[in-house]
Protein backbone atom coordinates (compact mmCIF):
# COMPACT_ATOMS: atom_id res chain seq x y z
CA UNK A 1 0.00 0.00 0.00
CA UNK A 2 2.93 2.38 0.41
CA UNK A 3 4.51 2.24 -2.80
CA UNK A 4 0.89 2.89 -4.26
CA UNK A 5 0.99 6.41 -2.00
CA UNK A 6 4.74 7.20 -3.44
CA UNK A 7 3.36 6.67 -6.99
CA UNK A 8 0.76 8.62 -6.46
CA UNK A 9 2.67 11.42 -4.91
CA UNK A 10 5.15 11.26 -7.91
CA UNK A 11 2.32 12.02 -10.45
CA UNK A 12 0.98 14.77 -8.05
CA UNK A 13 4.39 16.67 -7.43
CA UNK A 14 5.06 17.38 -11.32
CA UNK A 15 1.75 19.18 -11.91
CA UNK A 16 1.50 21.19 -8.75
CA UNK A 17 4.87 22.44 -8.74
CA UNK A 18 4.42 23.12 -12.70
CA UNK A 19 1.29 25.08 -12.12
CA UNK A 20 3.40 27.00 -9.15
CA UNK A 21 5.57 28.53 -11.50
CA UNK A 22 3.52 29.13 -13.96
CA UNK A 23 1.21 31.10 -11.55
CA UNK A 24 4.95 32.97 -10.28
CA UNK A 25 5.83 33.66 -13.56
CA UNK A 26 2.36 35.20 -14.94
CA UNK A 27 2.37 37.58 -11.97
CA UNK A 28 5.20 38.94 -12.27
CA UNK A 29 4.67 39.53 -15.68
CA UNK A 30 1.60 41.65 -15.14
CA UNK A 31 2.78 42.92 -11.55
CA UNK A 32 6.18 42.77 -11.33
CA UNK A 33 8.67 45.95 -11.74
CA UNK A 34 9.01 45.06 -15.09
CA UNK A 35 5.62 44.14 -15.93
CA UNK A 36 2.53 45.21 -18.15
CA UNK A 37 0.95 47.42 -15.33
CA UNK A 38 4.24 48.91 -15.13
CA UNK A 39 5.33 49.57 -19.19
CA UNK A 40 1.55 51.46 -19.17
CA UNK A 41 2.19 53.17 -15.93
CA UNK A 42 5.51 54.42 -17.66
CA UNK A 43 3.94 54.90 -21.06
CA UNK A 44 1.49 57.77 -18.91
CA UNK A 45 4.43 59.79 -17.32
CA UNK A 46 5.92 59.66 -21.15
CA UNK A 47 2.71 60.96 -22.70
CA UNK A 48 2.68 63.53 -20.16
CA UNK A 49 6.44 64.56 -19.98
CA UNK A 50 5.73 64.94 -23.76
CA UNK A 51 3.14 66.88 -23.51
CA UNK A 52 5.10 69.08 -21.33
CA UNK A 53 7.92 69.36 -23.32
CA UNK A 54 5.42 70.41 -26.12
CA UNK A 55 4.38 73.42 -23.90
CA UNK A 56 7.72 74.45 -22.95
CA UNK A 57 8.80 74.12 -26.89
CA UNK A 58 5.70 77.17 -27.78
CA UNK A 59 7.01 78.96 -24.96
CA UNK A 60 10.85 78.94 -25.78
CA UNK A 61 9.21 79.96 -29.47
CA UNK A 62 7.52 82.63 -27.99
CA UNK A 63 10.11 84.08 -25.51
CA UNK A 64 12.48 84.02 -28.47
CA UNK A 65 10.55 85.36 -31.14
CA UNK A 66 10.45 88.31 -28.33
CA UNK A 67 14.02 88.74 -28.13
CA UNK A 68 14.27 88.96 -31.91
CA UNK A 69 11.96 91.45 -32.36
CA UNK A 70 13.85 93.27 -29.33
CA UNK A 71 17.44 93.47 -31.05
CA UNK A 72 18.27 96.58 -32.14
CA UNK A 73 18.87 95.96 -35.34
CA UNK A 74 14.97 94.78 -35.94
CA UNK A 75 13.75 96.75 -33.32
CA UNK A 76 9.86 96.51 -34.22
CA UNK A 77 8.37 99.45 -32.43
CA UNK A 78 4.87 98.08 -31.67
CA UNK A 79 6.73 95.40 -29.46
CA UNK A 80 8.37 98.34 -28.08
CA UNK A 81 5.70 100.23 -27.23
CA UNK A 82 3.79 96.88 -25.64
CA UNK A 83 6.81 95.92 -23.39
CA UNK A 84 6.64 99.44 -22.13
CA UNK A 85 3.11 99.35 -21.55
CA UNK A 86 3.20 95.97 -20.00
CA UNK A 87 6.39 96.42 -17.82
CA UNK A 88 7.00 100.07 -16.85
CA UNK A 89 3.22 100.34 -16.97
CA UNK A 90 3.51 103.18 -19.53
CA UNK A 91 0.25 104.36 -21.21
CA UNK A 92 -0.77 107.33 -23.40
CA UNK A 93 -3.24 109.52 -21.95
CA UNK A 94 -6.24 109.12 -23.90
CA UNK A 95 -5.36 105.21 -23.64
CA UNK A 96 -8.05 102.49 -21.71
CA UNK A 97 -5.82 99.03 -21.18
CA UNK A 98 -7.99 95.94 -19.79
CA UNK A 99 -5.71 93.66 -18.95
CA UNK A 100 -6.64 89.42 -19.39
CA UNK A 101 -5.18 87.50 -16.49
CA UNK A 102 -5.59 84.21 -18.51
CA UNK A 103 -3.51 85.18 -21.58
CA UNK A 104 -0.37 86.12 -19.66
Amino acid sequence: MKPDVVSRFQHVVGPVVSVCLLVYFVYHIIQGDRGILAWRRLQHQISVAELKLHTVKQEQDNLERNVRLMRPDSLDSDMLEEQAKEKLNFAHKDEVIIRDNELG
